[in-house]
C-alpha cells in the first residue's frame, strides 16, 4: 500500500474525494493539501489520523517545493494523486484583474503540472492521475475565457499523458464534470456583473463527481464525464462548430 494525495482538499470536490477515498480503505495515508488549515484539521478529526494534513498554498513555487521535498524525505509510494486544486473567475476581460486571471493560470494549470511530474517518479505500476477539468475545456466560452483555455489545456496534456504513461501501467484519468454545487461559485462570481455565468442548468453534487471520477480511475478510463447532460454537451462539442456553440452559450446566459 502507499499514499493518496488531494490538493484542493479544504472544501467542495477535494474534501469529498478525500472523505471517500478513505471511506474506501487501502491506503497508508491521505496527503490531504489546501491552504486553510483549519479546515483540514477538521477533516482529519472527522476521519481519523490516515488523514495528513499538509497546508500549502500551491500558488507559490516555494510551498509547492515542500510537497516534492516531503516526497523525497518519505520515499513513499504514491498510488494515487488528484488534482482537485483550482479557482475560476467569471466575467468580461476586462471584469478580471490581472492578478486574478494569472492565479487561474498558476492554479489551474502550473500546479497540476507541477504536482503531476513530481508524483509520477514515485508511481508504480498501476498507480493512476486523476486530473479535474471541466466540460468548459469542450470549447471556448465567453466571459470563462482564462478558465475554459486552462481547462482545455488540462484535458489535452492529461489524454496526452495517459497515453504516454501507458508504458508503466499507469494510467490518467481526466475528470470533466459540469455544473457542481460547491464553493467554487463563491469565488468564481465574486465582483463580476451578475450576468456573466447565467442559467447554471442541470447542477451535480460534489458526492456524485467524486464517485464517478473514482469508479473511472479504478478501472483506468482514459475520462470520465459525469451525468447524461454532460456527455450530450461532449457530444455535440464535437460536432457543432466553436463559433456556433458561444452563441448558443451567450443565449444560454440570459
Amino acid at each position: 500500500m502507499g499514499i493518496v494525495i488531494v490538493t484542493g482538499a479544504s472544501s467542495g470536490m477535494g474534501r469529498e474525494f478525500v472523505k471517500q477515498i478513505c471511506e474506501h480503505g487501502g491506503v497508508d495515508a491521505v496527503w490531504a493539501v489546501a491552504r486553510r488549515k483549519d479546515r483540514l484539521e477538521e477533516l482529519q478529526d472527522s476521519l481519523g489520523s490516515v488523514v495528513v494534513p499538509v497546508e500549502c498554498d500551491l500558488t507559490d513555487q516555494q510551498e509547492i517545493k515542500k510537497l516534492a521535498d516531503m516526497l523525497a524525505e518519505q520515499k513513499t509510494q504514491v498510488d494515487m494523486l488528484v488534482n482537485c486544486a483550482g479557482f475560476a473567475k467569471f466575467g468580461a476581460y476586462d471584469e478580471i484583474n490581472l492578478t486574478d486571471a494569472l492565479g487561474m493560470i498558476d492554479l489551474d494549470v502550473r500546479a497540476l503540472v507541477y504536482l503531476t511530474q513530481t508524483a509520477l517518479p514515485y508511481m508504480g505500476e498501476g498507480g493512476c492521475v486523476v486530473q479535474i477539468a471541466s466540460t468548459a475545456a469542450f470549447q471556448p466560452l465567453p466571459d470563462m475565457n482564462v478558465y475554459a483555455a486552462c481547462k482545455a489545456f488540462v484535458l489535452s496534456y492529461s489524454r496526452a499523458l495517459n497515453d504516454e504513461l501507458q508504458e508503466r501501467a499507469i494510467s490518467v484519468t481526466t475528470v470533466c464534470p459540469g455544473w457542481t454545487k460547491t464553493e467554487f461559485f463563491d469565488v468564481a462570481e465574486q465582483g463580476t456583473s451578475p450576468k456573466a455565468v447565467g442559467n447554471q442548468l442541470f447542477m451535480s453534487t460534489p458526492a456524485h463527481v467524486v464517485a464517478s471520477a473514482l469508479r473511472a480511475a479504478r478501472s483506468h478510463r482514459e475520462m470520465c464525464v459525469p451525468g447524461l447532460f454532460n456527455k450530450l454537451h461532449l457530444f455535440f462539442s464535437k460536432i457543432i462548430p466553436d463559433s456556433l456553440i458561444m452563441r448558443i452559450w451567450k443565449m444560454l446566459k440570459g
